[in-house]
């Protein structure tokens, strides 16, 4: 299933989700441009910038290889990185789809903290699940997650048309948004259960389930904002 758009509407501009967009569109600009001088040369860069949770572990245990401050810079930055056209597209569509409601709901800043906030849970939960990877994990999607996770909890009534595939034919369906999510969620959960003890790269199911569950919980903890809605605030 893949989502086309939803029916909840937003009363304010969601400045923040565009910005986080742009600024991962421009960081995989950067990276295709890094592409150009070799393929190792852009392994380099996905290892020095995303999260290799054996660097985690030597880094508490006082490697001088890994000073804890660099490292866990790496969530951060891993945050903005993709592993290819795929990857960046359904993340950012994702995004542009569900961000935009709890950016409306949070307010700008709050939302920003958020959603930072979600990612660094979904790659502590990485980082816990398999502790001695020297995989790198890159991506927007555990902190997606964690905006899909409040998406639920706020709007499960509102719509979410769904493009469907059965086999060879496709159909269009609007469908709530708790089972278009609450699907999702299952999914990343049995596969980051059945996938958990595998040192093969692939997708952070992990991490997606760790940020899901992130956003449930914060979006109960943040406050929503006071100030009168306004449209273009």
């Amino acid at each position: 299933m893949f989502p086309i758009r939803d029916d909840q509407p937003r009363y304010s501009t969601p400045l923040v989700n565009y910005f986080i967009i742009g600024l991962n569109t421009i960081v995989f600009l950067f990276e295709l441009s890094v592409q150009m001088q070799g393929p190792r040369a852009l392994e380099a860069l996905v290892f020095q910038f995303g999260v290799v949770p054996q660097h985690f572990e030597r880094a508490l245990a006082g490697s001088a290889a890994y000073s804890i401050p660099t490292t866990l810079l790496t969530i951060l930055t891993s945050m903005f990185l993709h592993g290819g056209w795929l990857h960046i597209i359904f993340n950012m569509w994702f995004l542009w789809i569900f961000g935009d409601n709890i950016e409306d709901y949070l307010g700008h800043f709050t939302y920003l903290i958020f959603y930072l906030l979600c990612g660094t849970a979904a790659a502590l939960t990485q980082i816990a699940l398999a502790p001695n990877s020297t995989i790198p994990t890159i991506g927007a999607s555990g902190a997606i997650a964690g905006v899909m996770g409040a998406y639920v909890l706020l709007y499960p009534r509102a719509k979410v048309l769904t493009l469907v595939v059965l086999i060879v034919f496709f159909t269009f369906w609007w469908i709530p948004s708790w089972v278009f999510l609450g699907y999702w969620f299952l999914v990343q959960f049995f596969f980051a259960s059945v996938t958990v003890h595998q040192a093969s790269g692939g997708v952070a199911f992990g991490a997606h389930v760790g940020g899901f569950l992130t956003g449930l919980i914060l979006i109960k903890v943040f406050p929503r904002r006071t100030r009168a809605y306004r449209y273009g605030a």
